[in-house]
């Protein structure tokens, strides 16, 4: 439990949710796969490391959402992972060699100003073709899904 004083009136204490769960919290049973955050409100007094779970459900208590950007990182590696082999057999020959301008898998300096556009961008570009770039690579059997995969691929390892 990590606790941080507030105002003069006001503790805030993160508690992960797996301890918040063993002292009666009303947030599910069983043990949490993720480790969300719990921030219970009370007075700058409260030692809510001994407090009853009967005192904490009349606390106000907000949880963070925290496993959903935990959720949200593992899928963006999974995503990547799987554009592995979408970029093998589409994209490795221009984005391994720099042919027509197109940054080069890895090279941080030329994928910066790109990966700073956003993801929806770059998926664009890639879907829609842009510039040298026809849609798809030129790929016309990929799905979107594929080429999404593959561009998460090609931002996870260029930054």
């Amino acid at each position: 439990m990590h606790s941080i004083l507030g105002s003069s009136n006001i503790r805030w204490s993160f508690t992960p949710a797996s301890v918040a769960c063993a002292a009666g919290w009303p947030m599910g049973t069983g043990e949490p796969s993720l480790d969300p955050v719990v921030m219970v409100f009370g007075d700058r007094h409260t030692n809510s490391q001994l407090i009853k779970s009967q005192e904490i459900a009349t606390m106000k208590k907000v949880r963070v959402v925290s496993a959903g950007l935990a959720m949200l990182a593992a899928t963006s590696t999974v995503l990547a992972d799987a554009g592995q082999a979408t970029y093998q057999k589409a994209c490795f020959a221009c984005h391994n060699t720099g042919a027509a301008g197109s940054p080069k898998l890895g090279d941080k300096a030329a994928w910066a100003p790109r990966i700073k556009k956003g993801m929806a961008t770059l998926e664009e570009h890639a879907i829609k073709g842009f510039k040298a770039m026809p849609p798809k690579g030129g790929r016309a059997d990929l799905s979107d899904a594929e080429v999404k995969a593959a561009v998460a691929y090609m931002v996870k390892n260029s930054q």
